[in-house]
């Protein structure tokens, strides 16, 4: 064995020593809180230890921030992540790494039970002004699988597709399917799903946003306009942007109705 070979072996058994007790040092009980900081800003600390650090549910914010400040651990895209979705992380720490995470990445970061609900929105407020910037099928995945208010911004979509997708996210609420039909200027294709859609054309609630918005199928609008009590009508179409001819036509279709009713209970 030549000489020059023994400094360069003796190298590399210091480095996986320095390895193994940087590994030991991430899994010390969280009494051992300046051995778990000096291991957090450790400069030899890998993706992989960081993230097995990052595991500990029982990690303490003060070692969430030094590890944040570890220039070599923080430019790996999952640790970022993982840093921002730990539920110990403080809030100047977890908010400026926002900006830097992928888009898949914030979706995560929205649906991560624990996560604080001020984090949460940040990260679905980042998604919303991405729109315009990415691609037709991270909208549509995003449609599919993200939470409510970034799938709610996908509804005034103009492909199709997308916002076929975003009506049948499982954490869509009629809350957000109503806004969105009563939004200033609304999609023209929205109120043409919604109308058709199996679950939110039953629901009272949403019948009665299109029953607001002009671009609701005609069709539609008379056959849903029966549904409600002359009175209840009558206070939806105050607010309505369908044409006054057709609030016209459906006010008196509505109180032949009543009086109907009202001949058929005295006989």
């Amino acid at each position: 064995m030549s000489e020059s070979s023994a400094p360069k072996r003796q190298r590399r058994n210091a480095g996986k020593d320095a390895v193994d007790q940087l590994e030991s040092q991430i899994r010390l009980p969280v009494s051992e809180i300046e051995a778990l900081r000096a291991a957090a800003l450790n400069p030899n600390l890998s993706e992989e230890l960081a993230l097995t650090l990052l595991e500990r549910r029982d990690l303490p914010a003060i070692v969430i921030g030094d590890l944040a400040k570890n220039g070599r651990a923080m430019k790996y895209r999952k640790v970022r992540s993982a840093v921002v979705r730990h539920l110990q992380t403080p809030r100047h720490v977890s908010m400026p790494l926002i900006r830097r995470l992928y888009t898949f990445e914030l979706m995560s970061v929205a649906l991560t039970p624990g996560v604080a609900a001020d984090v949460k929105l940040s990260a679905e407020q980042a998604l919303i002004t991405r729109f315009g910037s990415i691609s037709a099928g991270e909208k549509l995945t995003l449609g599919k699988r993200a939470s409510a208010q970034v799938a709610a911004g996908l509804l005034n979509d103009p492909d199709k597709r997308i916002v076929d997708a975003a009506l049948n996210n499982p954490f869509l609420t009629e809350f957000w399917v109503c806004k969105s039909l009563l939004r200033a200027q609304p999609s023209e294709i929205l109120a043409h799903h919604v109308s058709k859609h199996s679950k939110w054309s039953v629901r009272k609630d949403v019948r009665a946003a299109l029953l607001r918005n002009e671009f609701t199928p005609l069709a539609h609008v008379i056959a849903m306009s029966q549904s409600f009590s002359l009175e209840a009508l009558k206070e939806i179409l105050q607010q309505s942007a369908q044409p006054a001819k057709v609030k016209a036509y459906l006010i008196e279709v509505a109180e032949k109705k009543k009086s109907k009713q009202a001949g058929s209970g005295r006989s």
